[in-house]
């Protein structure tokens, strides 16, 4: 079993910076085929916000585009940059990883359990 846990959330004012880290954890891991980060905001649906492949192409919301920078790291960790933010920002975030464990030919999408992070005065 791959268990995903997301860090780094928190009370950040109007235009700060935070950052977010998930990290996955197993044994048996043989590849993250790639990442993503989610939202879910106070009221609303969950959405994607930002992904980055195996080979380290990234992609982002409109939202978020300019703003948040996707990376990642060999030690099976991603981390979301997330600068200027404002406080339709306000959400749970997390992380996504497909995760490819030893002896099987793909991998399946695990979730973390998400971090608050809320942008305010």
């Amino acid at each position: 079993q791959v268990h995903l846990e997301e860090s780094g959330g928190g009370l950040v004012q109007p235009g700060g910076s935070l950052r977010l880290s998930c990290a996955a954890s197993s044994e048996s891991i043989f590849s993250i085929n790639w990442w993503s980060w989610y939202r879910q905001g106070p009221g609303k649906e969950r959405e994607w916000v930002a992904r980055i492949t195996g080979g380290g192409v990234t992609d982002y919301s409109e939202q978020v585009n300019d703003r948040f920078t996707i990376s990642s790291d060999d030690a099976n960790r991603v981390y979301l940059q997330m600068n200027s933010v404002k406080p339709e920002d306000t959400a749970v975030y997390y992380c996504v990883g497909n995760v490819r464990i030893v002896g099987e030919l793909h991998g399946q999408d695990y979730w973390g359990q998400g971090t608050q992070v809320t942008v305010s005065s």
